[in-house]
C-alpha cells in the first residue's frame, strides 16, 4: 500500500487537463472495484449460507458486507472529491452516482436487518436474501455508463474498458494501486471473520461461565 501512494503521488504524470486531482482517481477506481468484490463476497457467503446452513459462510458474508460498505461509502466521497473541480458540482444524478448510491443504501440495508432481527438465525436468513438481491445492482452500477446518457467517465477496468483512456505508466500506477487493494480487501475481509471467531469463543465462555456460576454480568 506504501509503494502504491508513492507511485500515485510521486510516479504518475501529472494529467494535462485535470492537474493533481487526477490523482483522486488511482484511489477512487479501485476502492469502487474492490466494493464490487466485498459484494460479491456477500453474495456467495449468502448463497451457500442458505444451501449449507453454515455459520463460516454467514460470517464470510457478514465480514464482506461490512468491508464493502466502508469501500462503497469511499468510493462516493472520492468521487464527490473528484467531480467538483471537474463538473464544477458535488453531486449530480447521474446514472453511475444514483446507481452507486443505490448499492450504498442496499447494503446499509443488508447491515440493518442484521443489526434489528429478532434473533441471530433469522437475521442470518433474511440478510442473505438481501445480500442475494442485492448483488444485482453491481452490474448496473458498471454498465450504467454504457445503458444511460452519462456525463461519468467510461470504465478504465474490465471488458467494458477503453484501452486508449491512459498511457502506460498511469495505467501502471493504476494496476499497482488495484493490487494493493485487493490484498488489504482480502486481509479486513479475513480480519473481520477472525474477529468474530474470537467474540464466539468469549461468548460461549461466557455461557460456560455463567452456567457455572463463576461468571456474572456487570
Amino acid at each position: 500500500m506504501i509503494v502504491s501512494l508513492y507511485m500515485m503521488f510521486m510516479v504518475a504524470p501529472t494529467d494535462a487537463n485535470l492537474g493533481n486531482v487526477q490523482r483522486v482517481f488511482y484511489l477512487h477506481v479501485p476502492i469502487a472495484l474492490m466494493s464490487f468484490l466485498a459484494f460479491f463476497l456477500v453474495f456467495v457467503g449468502s448463497l451457500m449460507y442458505l444451501l449449507k446452513k453454515s455459520p463460516r459462510w454467514d460470517s464470510l458474508a457478514l465480514s464482506a458486507g461490512e468491508v464493502g460498505v466502508v469501500f462503497v461509502t469511499l468510493a462516493l466521497v472520492t468521487g464527490v472529491i473528484w467531480a467538483k473541480p471537474v463538473w464544477n458540482v458535488w453531486w449530480t444524478w447521474e446514472p453511475r452516482l444514483t446507481t452507486t448510491l443505490v448499492l450504498w443504501l442496499i447494503y446499509v440495508g443488508y447491515l440493518m436487518v442484521r443489526a434489528y432481527a429478532p434473533n441471530r438465525p433469522k437475521a442470518a436468513t433474511y440478510a442473505a436474501v438481501v445480500g442475494i438481491i442485492g448483488f444485482v445492482d453491481v452490474p448496473i452500477v458498471y454498465y450504467s455508463v454504457q445503458w444511460w446518457r452519462s456525463i461519468h467517465p467510461e470504465q478504465v477496468v474490465g471488458p467494458l474498458a477503453d484501452t486508449g483512456a491512459l498511457d502506460s505508466t498511469m495505467y501502471m500506477v493504476l494496476m499497482v494501486s488495484m493490487l494493493a487493494f485487493l490484498f488489504f480487501t482480502v486481509w479486513l475481509v479475513l480480519e473481520r471473520m477472525a474477529s468474530r471467531d474470537a467474540e464466539e469463543d468469549l461468548g460461549r465462555i461466557r455461557f460456560e461461565l455463567r452456567r457455572e456460576g463463576r461468571y456474572t454480568d456487570i
